[in-house]
């Protein structure tokens, strides 16, 4: 008999195609560094073509927040869609071999899996081109209700709202969770995202219990250069809001009170894919622990501080275990 559900992740599946560049051939493309860009099956095979020697593995925002959930020792389902290709083989195996329950069978026609083309310079910033294939297609139908009911928390990554393939998906996963108790936290997941959807997110934020964002994604969706002032802007209303800083750690503001937690040095800063999935995944642990919200975010901070130590965007370490030797599960 499995466990019940601590958190269900809603997400895009995505396969990463992480590869070491210089600056220099991410402005060739006219690229924003540091932010993600939607591409058509045409433009990634052109920029796919250009990248050096690269590694491929599964990712996606709420998948790799899923999988970092599962190495905390913690229950989680993954919900997405992928097609009946290689990368979606690729996909279904490696969610499911970090521990994740994916219960959705591949698709048998529409666009092929989606894929994330990362440049991570030598600053270890990443730019994102990614093609969403059949991951952008969540729609009301695809969403068990019933398993978004039995969890204790809803987990949404922000690139699915303000998508007409996925608009439905959200809005029946929130409704759902809203009806059963079901705790809502929500991802703005990238600055570029928050400028061109931030109607949609914006719409959301109102229904969502845990908000996460990084400094520019609260500052774009409150209108302010004052992270201190995004901060309580959004805190008035969503319950919980916290907002990443990276070197400079995170501010959280919960139950009338403001943590401010300073970043975990790192021997190496390799790559800072999936920063922001793992620190919410380390914090949504705590949520469904029951630790205080500065401890959350301490849980947080340290999952992020394991996965920006290597390239990729998944833990190669037992994140459990890190946070049990630093004492934040006792």
């Amino acid at each position: 008999m499995q466990r019940p559900l601590d958190v269900v992740t809603l997400g895009h599946a995505i396969v990463d195609v992480l590869s070491p560049s210089e600056d220099a051939l991410v402005e060739s493309f006219g690229l924003a560094k540091g932010t993600m860009t939607l591409i058509d099956h045409e433009d990634a095979e052109k920029i796919y073509s250009r990248l050096g020697p690269s590694t491929e593995m599964s990712g996606g925002s709420a998948a790799n927040t899923a999988a970092c959930l599962a190495s905390l020792g913690a229950s989680v389902e993954f919900v997405g869609t992928v097609r009946d290709d290689t990368l979606g083989t690729v996909f279904c195996h490696d969610i499911r071999a970090a521990g994740v329950r994916f219960s959705r069978p591949p698709r048998r026609d529409g666009p092929g899996t989606g894929r994330c083309l990362i440049m991570v310079t030598p600053d270890a910033e990443k730019t994102m081109c990614t093609s969403l294939g059949i991951g952008a297609h969540l729609g009301s139908a695809d969403i068990d209700t019933g398993v978004v009911a039995g969890a204790r928390v809803l987990y949404l990554e922000g690139y699915l709202c303000g998508l007409p393939e996925s608009d439905g998906g959200v809005e029946a996963a929130v409704t759902a969770a809203r009806e059963a108790g079901t705790l809502v936290s929500l991802s703005l997941s990238d600055p570029l995202w928050v400028e061109l959807h931030g109607d949609a997110l914006d719409s959301l934020l109102d229904r969502v219990d845990i908000l996460f964002a990084n400094e520019q994604e609260a500052c774009g969706i409150t209108g302010t250069t004052d992270v201190h002032a995004a901060v309580a802007a959004l805190g008035r209303r969503c319950p919980t809001v916290t907002v990443t800083r990276g070197p400079l750690g995170s501010i959280t503001a919960a139950e009338g009170e403001v943590a401010e937690v300073p970043a975990v040095a790192v021997e190496s800063l390799r790559d800072t894919t999936g920063a922001g999935d793992s620190y919410a995944a380390g914090f949504l642990d705590g949520v469904v622990r029951g630790a205080d919200p500065e401890r959350c975010a301490r849980m947080g901070t340290l999952a992020a501080a394991e996965v920006v130590s290597h390239f990729g965007a998944r833990p190669l370490a037992s994140l459990s275990a890190l946070m049990e030797k630093a004492g934040l599960l006792s």
